[in-house]
């Protein structure tokens, strides 16, 4: 199951690039980053109400959303910031600088997260090995960005 898992989460890596191209492309339809990144978040909910409707991995509950602390209503809030700056970005840099630049932005907030344990992830220690990858992942988006 878990290489099924994994193989799944390498395809909707995927899709983040495609969304990516894709909501380049409406924004000149649109002209606007932010309207197409709305655009873009409106099909995804239309979608995902109709899956929470049939049942599709459970139907849930909302009874208890006001039991919640702050911050665990600021995921929308990031993930509109990284959308629209795709949308920016990627017509300027190219979707492989937007995608590493998320990549480490992503493992260099785990990094901080697990080491204390913040949000509610498990801790995990800081250690010489996950520094040296999160900075190798660093050298990844220099070499990949190169010299334009």
């Amino acid at each position: 199951m878990q290489i099924f898992l994994v193989m799944l989460l390498t395809v909707a890596g995927m899709g983040l690039t495609l969304q990516q191209a894709v909501n380049s492309r409406l924004r000149g339809a649109v002209e606007s980053p932010v309207l197409s990144a709305l655009v873009s978040f409106l099909v995804g909910a239309i979608v995902l109400g109709l899956l929470s409707a049939f049942g599709v991995f459970g139907r849930g509950k909302l009874t208890d959303l006001g039991t919640l602390p702050w911050w665990a209503w600021t995921g929308g809030l990031c993930g509109a910031f990284y959308v629209t700056l795709a949308v920016i970005g990627v017509p300027r840099v190219g979707a492989s600088v937007v995608i590493c630049c998320a990549v480490f932005g992503q493992l260099l907030a785990a990094l901080v997260m697990d080491s204390f344990g913040w949000l509610g992830v498990p801790r995990a220690p800081l250690t010489a090995g996950r520094v040296i990858g999160v900075v190798l992942v660093f050298i990844g988006v220099l070499l990949v960005q190169g010299k334009k």
